[in-house]
């Protein structure tokens, strides 16, 4: 006889007897992934830009990682390049 995999979310809770409907078990890791949003700063003017924040406006959305932001995207303050930006804690 095999062993049988220990049960998960609403399994694991019915066999428990826990009787109510099934309920949703989020990953830890994709709670703390949102918070790990990082915010860059251009060093030729100081424009700081925020990626749980994005830039909608310059077609870049809420929640970007700045490896995501489009290599040739520049600075809307002074032009600079992504080469330009430095990662700041604030």
């Amino acid at each position: 006889m095999g062993r049988e995999e220990p049960a998960v979310g609403w399994q694991a809770a019915r066999r428990s007897g826990y009787d109510a409907d099934p309920f949703i078990v989020t990953h830890p890791n994709l709670m703390t992934e949102k918070q790990d949003f990082k915010t860059w700063m251009c060093l030729i003017c100081g424009f700081v830009y925020e990626e749980a924040e994005g830039l909608p406006e310059e077609g870049v959305p809420p929640g970007t990682r700045w490896e995501d932001v489009p290599m040739n995207w520049t600075c809307p303050e002074c032009g600079a390049r992504k080469e330009d930006f430095e990662m700041v804690e604030l």
